[in-house]
């Protein structure tokens, strides 16, 4: 378990984590979001002490990171894919991994076979590509068969069969009774994965809930309906005082949780109906509803806008400059 109180850190006045308090439990995948410039990677760093807090508290099963005795029995952590020196094989880079934290060599062995590296373990690390360079660091974080397991970006680089690989492990990590903290921008991936969620905008709290209800509390529920007999059902709704959002759309929507009063009133008047159904935003439209506020950089649609200026003569003969 991970326990967060009252968390802060700032460089000079730029406040990166803001009284942060929360619990990551264990025997579920805890996803944590937030905006690029939230606080994330500080606020893991900290868990595993890479950074001082300014203020407040962080402890590891009661204890901080530095008061852990063979800390990789505790917390496995892929905060960065390529920590590794580019001159040693992948085989090499657990071992001395293992043989500085008391891990028995044969755990090596296991972790690459694990990742599905055993087939690479000798070649040397700086010819991997971004996706082996993350099943390298997701072996270093289980070389110690941990209890914790902490991953930034796991999913980052793999192709199709990978994270659907690393989604499947982390979920049995998390059966197996372990705390599982994943950070990750792939909102769509989070859906699958993750059962609770800590949301952070600009350093602070802004939900911890299950997956469920953060959906639920962030999004807009509606009822998509399509009918052939579409003048005769806005009749029928406006006269039971249910609002059609647009009812001068070929497909009719109405806002809340209404699919079941429609469908009586549709049934009660002989309303045909081809369509009645339920929509639930997406765990993106609630996160991006929840943290509109919180976002620091913001990009715009379409081109720059603003004076252009004149191309200069390198700039409009640039392919014959450089044949030059």
């Amino acid at each position: 378990m991970i326990e967060l109180e009252g968390l802060t850190k700032r460089y000079g006045e730029k406040v990166a984590v803001n009284d942060l308090t929360c619990t990551v439990r264990p025997g579920v995948i805890t996803g944590f979001l937030g905006p690029n410039g939230a606080g994330k990677s500080t606020t893991m760093r900290m868990v595993l002490g890479l950074d001082r807090p300014t203020a407040g508290d962080v402890r590891i099963d009661g204890r901080h990171y530095d008061r852990l005795k063979d800390p990789l029995t505790y917390v496995g952590a892929l905060l960065e894919a390529k920590a590794w020196h580019g001159g040693r094989s992948a085989y090499n880079h657990l071992l001395c991994l293992a043989q500085s934290n008391g891990i028995p060599a044969r755990r090596v062995r296991e972790v690459l076979d694990t990742v599905g590296l055993t087939a690479v373990a000798r070649k040397k690390t700086k010819g991997f590509s971004l996706g082996m360079g993350q099943r390298l660091g997701i072996a270093g974080a289980l070389l110690g068969d941990p209890r914790i397991l902490m991953f930034d970006e796991p999913v980052n680089g793999l192709d199709p069969e990978g994270i659907h690989w690393i989604r499947n492990l982390m979920k049995s990590l998390a059966a197996q009774g372990r705390t599982v903290f994943v950070s990750s921008h792939l909102m769509s991936e989070m859906a699958l994965t993750a059962d609770h969620l800590i949301v952070i905008g600009q350093g602070r709290l802004l939900a911890d809930s299950s997956m469920a209800d953060f959906i639920a509390q962030n999004s807009r529920s509606r009822v998509r309906i399509r009918t052939p007999q579409r003048e005769r059902l806005l009749d029928v709704l406006q006269g039971a005082g249910i609002t059609v959002v647009d009812p001068g759309a070929e497909v009719l929507e109405v806002d809340g949780d209404k699919s079941e009063a429609i469908g009586e009133l549709a049934a009660r008047y002989r309303v045909v109906l081809h369509e009645l159904s339920p929509q639930r935003s997406s765990l993106e439209e609630a996160f991006m509803r929840l943290t509109a506020g919180s976002v620091e950089y913001h990009a715009h649609d379409g081109p720059p806008s603003g004076p252009r200026e004149r191309p200069g003569p390198r700039q409009q003969w640039g392919s014959e400059w450089r044949k030059g």
